[in-house]
């Protein structure tokens, strides 16, 4: 069995990167500050370097809408999908960002979902664009080549932070997790999720046949790698597996996202042949 200090990480890793007084700063939350930083520089990376019409200003402004609308559709996203308390949190909502435990005890807010936050950055999206009056789709091709590379961060942060573990095996590079040797898999969504659809998005730019289109080649791309990358992870342990054993409810979301993304291409791509 593996037994290297790599094996071994979380036995001598502190989730917690300082102090400042005596609130406790984690790895994970900063992790999730440096995605949405760098998302916002990558952005003005590809607005100068190809020289894309922005009104001096806006992607300020639209990353606090986004940013805004991230949060609350991520956070509100797990307690409907994926939080075994949701009537709790329905009946009691100003629970639902309480940084502190029922000891007083901060421990910063936990329960983050991908598919929630999707929902929220397209409703602050929308609502910036109306009132600043911005094309949407030039906005979402923008969107589609920053965000990847920047969502790598999230999912090393999920790694740091000892969550959405991967399934048990015996895989030399395996992690302990209390005593169970699992997969990394949150290092496997950093590269499928992250790396990967940037690539893909990256390289069809050239294709790019309508205003939009790599937003719909982002959302595509990211479905289909998603559910590949739950092979690896372990099901929520409040919802187990939904099918055979083996399929998780993330992997039905995301291949559902894929499909609304196919959908919506063809109609587009069609719209834009006439």
């Amino acid at each position: 069995m593996p037994n290297s200090s790599w094996n071994h990480i979380y036995d001598n890793f502190d989730p917690i990167a300082f102090h400042i007084f005596s609130f406790p700063i984690h790895w994970y939350g900063m992790m999730y500050v440096l995605a949405l930083v760098s998302a916002l520089y990558i952005g003005k990376y590809f607005i100068k370097r190809d020289n894309l019409e922005f009104k001096e200003g806006h992607l300020d402004i639209y990353f606090i809408y986004i940013e805004i609308g991230i949060i609350l559709g991520a956070r509100l996203g797990f307690i409907l999908f994926y939080d075994s308390h949701t009537s709790y949190y329905l009946t009691h909502p100003w629970q639902i960002f309480n940084p502190f435990d029922a000891n007083g005890d901060f421990v910063g807010i936990r329960g983050m979902s991908y598919h929630g936050a999707i929902i929220g950055f397209f409703i602050g999206s929308y609502l910036f664009t109306k009132k600043y009056k911005s094309p949407f789709g030039k906005i979402m091709d923008l969107v589609a080549i920053s965000v990847p590379l920047a969502f790598t961060f999230g999912r090393i942060g999920n790694f740091l932070n000892k969550e959405l573990i991967g399934r048990e095996t015996d895989v030399s590079w395996g992690i302990y997790v209390d005593g169970v040797l699992r997969h990394p898999s949150q290092l496997y969504e950093a590269f499928l999720e992250g790396i990967l659809v940037f690539l893909v998005v990256y390289s069809y730019r050239k294709y790019q046949k309508f205003s939009g289109e790599l937003i719909l080649v982002y959302g595509m791309s990211y479905g289909i790698f998603r559910a590949i990358a739950e092979i690896w992870r372990a099901p929520d342990a409040q919802i187990g597996y939904i099918c055979c054993n083996f399929i998780t409810q993330g992997q039905v979301m995301s291949l559902g996202m894929a499909s609304i993304g196919v959908i919506f291409w063809i109609y587009f791509y069609k719209k834009s042949r006439i």
